[in-house]
């Protein structure tokens, strides 16, 4: 066996055939176990979809995509880091750096869970709600920016169903999607109590049939359109102090119709 290793050369460095910048390029779907900052408990681990991505000037052939793993890795071995504004700022100069870019664009998809007590039994079991959290920054801003999104299931009861109707009313799982730019940090669990309290019911993981009934009575007294779900969210986000931005999209899975409804709200 030859002892000597061989020059082994830079194929992404050199010239591209189709001198174009690119606004984008990375990998995507790599999964990693994750350290999240938790309210009740201080941190909480879970699994992570990370997308990782940097612009490429119309010199360069290619990218170096080792070099995201070894950011990220470099990142996930202080044992101190948990995913908050302050780390993920630290992630994306080590990228930038890494990758000799101007440009670095990374985030984060993962499950994040709330332990919740029934109405009336108080049987306790998790439930889990899905969160994205983003950050991209051009080395010409002052700062990065942050977008934190959380879907949160709730319980709808139809108010048009429920006035026509002799018996009951018809109701839905509802998904209540919010994408947020915050001036500061705050709590996942602060924008979920804003989602739950939007819809008619929150949902639970374990009911027993006395929390059934509760739950069940409860969504018939609140009965809600999508509409109402969509407003109710927004003005609560435009009332929290550390919320800059936010888009809200309210999808009802409808029980009786061939269709589900929906409502969006943007803040300009």
């Amino acid at each position: 066996m030859h002892n000597s290793s061989p020059h082994l050369e830079d194929v992404q460095s050199t010239k591209a055939k189709h001198p174009l910048a690119i606004d984008r390029v990375g990998i995507k779907d790599f999964h990693i176990p994750l350290v999240v900052r938790d309210l009740a408990h201080e941190k909480q681990h879970s699994i992570a979809k990370v997308d990782m991505s940097v612009d490429l000037p119309a010199d360069f052939k290619g990218t170096h995509m080792s070099r995201f793993i070894e950011a990220l890795e470099e990142w996930r071995e202080n044992a101190e880091e948990k995913l908050d504004y302050a780390s993920l700022k630290a992630l994306l100069e080590q990228v930038r750096s890494k990758l000799n870019a101007q440009k670095a664009f990374i985030s984060f998809d993962f499950p994040y869970f709330i332990t919740k007590s029934a109405p009336v039994s108080e049987a306790k079991a998790p439930v889990s709600y899905q969160c994205r959290f983003t950050g991209e920054w051009d080395k010409t801003w002052e700062k990065p920016i942050f977008l934190i999104e959380i879907e949160v299931p709730v319980t709808t009861v139809c108010p048009c169903s429920k006035a026509i109707s002799a018996y009951g009313a018809h109701g839905q799982r509802t998904y209540i999607k919010m994408q947020i730019k915050l001036s500061k940090f705050s709590w996942i669990e602060e924008f979920i109590h804003i989602a739950e309290k939007a819809g008619s019911a929150p949902i639970y993981a374990v009911l027993k049939r006395p929390d059934e009934k509760f739950v069940t009575e409860q969504a018939y007294e609140n009965a809600y359109f999508v509409e109402d779900v969509v407003r109710n969210v927004a003005y609560n986000l435009d009332n929290h102090e550390h919320v800059e931005w936010y888009k809200v999209i309210v999808e009802s899975h409808e029980s009786i119709h061939g269709h589900n409804a929906f409502a969006v709200i943007e803040k300009k």
